[in-house]
């Protein structure tokens, strides 16, 4: 079972691999805004736990089962962006909200909150009935 941060490291891999081709540690650091040793580090553990393949100076490709979790990572913060938009969070605060909670919900969680996305996506009327609400209440308040 993957840390916090390897999941961060684990999901950034992929996302660049999948945009890129390829992920160097200088591409990584600069998206994860850490320092290129820090990187380095993270990559070995991530090679002795096998979610990724790495050659000193030659690169790095991630395993079947580092492809298996970094897609399902990137699911699931899709997912949680998804969500908080749905319930009318505001654009500039959806990044920063879904880091702050997608490490600490269950996959199980995750699941219902992918249940519940496809709820209010499946129907327009229900995605216009929480707005009516939504814009209810901030009359109210105002």
């Amino acid at each position: 079972m993957p840390t916090p941060s390897m999941e961060d490291y684990i999901e950034q891999i992929y996302i660049l691999i999948e945009d890129k081709g390829y992920a160097r540690v200088s591409d990584i650091a600069e998206a994860l805004s850490v320092h290129p040793s820090s990187v380095t580090k993270m990559v070995q553990k991530l090679d002795k736990d096998q979610y990724l393949v790495y050659e000193k100076y030659r690169g790095l490709v991630l395993t079947a089962k580092g492809q298996k979790t970094g897609k399902r990572l990137v699911y699931r913060h899709e997912l949680l962006e998804q969500l908080l938009k749905i319930i009318g969070v505001k654009d500039e605060n959806i990044y920063q909200d879904v880091e702050g909670i997608e490490h600490h919900l269950s996959w199980d969680a995750i699941d219902r909150i992918g249940d519940l996305v496809q709820y209010f996506e499946e129907d327009e009327n229900r995605l216009e009935t929480l707005r009516e609400i939504q814009r209810k209440n901030e009359d109210n308040e105002a």
